[in-house]
């Protein structure tokens, strides 16, 4: 599919994916595909079909195509020019066939990324003398023939459990199973497509911010102007401080946990949790049967995922962006005033992609307002 300087390529396959044969292109109307930094990323492809010729008396065309079924790998690339981007390497999951008055109607085939095959066998294993980053890359490395390669990032605070006195048990999926590690820390885990074809990033570890920022998102600048709609907010009640007590298990001693500010690389100028002081809710951390490291690091986990005030979200036009933004990144906004110009993370995005247009649906978040550079990357 041919766009204004924008083309798509579409691969697919039962094990490797090819190269869509013509009957599959030219009957592709629109591809939609999201991201998001908690939980799968997912697709929807949706082909015309129709009833015409002799086969037509039978069944719609595409129907039942092989390459269409469940479990076929899907691959979708985005090129401007000679840079090709892939934004998917899934799995097909679902199929939703849409008749219409005069023989013809919609096939629409859904599925979500590769790691739903890490989803499909709940599993019963121990994993001794292991800490959560060296089980979660494990678990990763039993899936290198889905082109995963992991990249973890260790917790601040590592708990290595000693075999004589707890081992860590799986009881679920794997899937399930790392989403778990990942949340004690408020981690995330996910899996980005590319950088080629095939070859996907298996990511366990706190939302990546120390990067080089994308191009910037820019709004009412007459002619660079390549955001059609962006709405800011800011939640006053988001910032969150725990404190409590908890009895070691080691040692049985009563010790005083707290956690009051993120640990994360700042990405505003007055981050809500320090501007709103004393007006900052304190929550109680009420654990039992842990370690003091590992009730740090839950309290500290509940900091960090409670610390971004500030959301804003809106519709990008991909054509006049001239790149593929990435999910799970760090974008600048500018022409937006003062007040919400600056960095943001880049959490969850939804490419639009017809014959007609390329839009982009982003939700960026960042801890309170202000910019902490005065230039964005254009």
């Amino acid at each position: 599919m041919s766009l204004l300087g924008v083309d798509l390529r579409l691969l697919i396959g039962p094990t490797v994916p090819v190269p869509a044969p013509p009957s599959l292109t030219e009957a592709l109307l629109r591809a939609e595909v999201t991201h998001s930094d908690r939980g799968r990323s997912g697709f929807q492809l949706v082909f015309r079909v129709e009833r015409a010729g002799p086969s037509g008396l039978l069944d719609y065309g595409l129907a039942d195509h092989p390459l269409l079924r469940p479990f076929n790998r899907v691959i979708l690339t985005l090129a401007f020019g000679p840079l090709e981007t892939v934004i998917l390497d899934g799995v097909v999951t679902d199929q939703q066939l849409t008749p219409e008055a005069g023989g013809g109607g919609t096939l629409s085939v859904t599925g979500e990324d590769v790691s739903v095959m890490m989803d499909l066998e709940e599993r019963s294993a121990e994993h001794p003398g292991l800490p959560d980053a060296a089980i979660a890359a494990k678990i990763i490395a039993r899936y290198s023939s889905l082109g995963l390669t992991p990249m973890i990032v260790s917790p601040p605070a590592a708990d290595m459990p000693l075999a004589l006195e707890r081992v860590p048990v799986q009881q679920g999926t794997d899937l399930a199973y790392l989403d778990e590690l990942a949340a004690r820390h408020d981690h995330r885990f996910f899996v980005t497509p590319g950088p080629v074809p095939g070859a996907n990033l298996a990511y366990w570890g706190p939302p990546p911010r120390l990067e080089v920022p994308q191009r910037a998102l820019s709004v009412d600048m007459a002619g660079e102007t390549n955001v059609s709609s962006i709405s800011f907010s800011r939640a006053g009640l988001a910032p969150e401080a725990v404190v409590g007590e908890v009895q070691d298990r080691e040692s049985g001693e009563s010790l005083p946990v707290f956690a009051l500010a993120p640990l994360r690389a700042p990405l505003s100028l007055r981050p809500a949790w320090l501007a709103q002081q004393p007006n900052v809710r304190r929550s109680q951390l009420r654990v039992s049967g842990l370690t003091y490291a590992q009730a740090a690091a839950r309290a500290q986990a509940r900091v960090e995922a409670a610390s971004d005030a500030v959301t804003a979200t809106g519709e990008l036009d991909g054509v006049r962006y001239g790149a593929v933004l990435r999910a799970r990144g760090i974008v600048g906004v500018r022409g937006a005033g003062l007040t919400h110009d600056g960095l943001y993370y880049v959490g969850r995005l939804t490419h639009l992609i017809e014959r007609s247009s390329y839009r982009v649906r982003f939700s960026l978040s960042r801890e309170g307002v202000g910019s902490t550079t005065p230039v964005v990357a254009v």
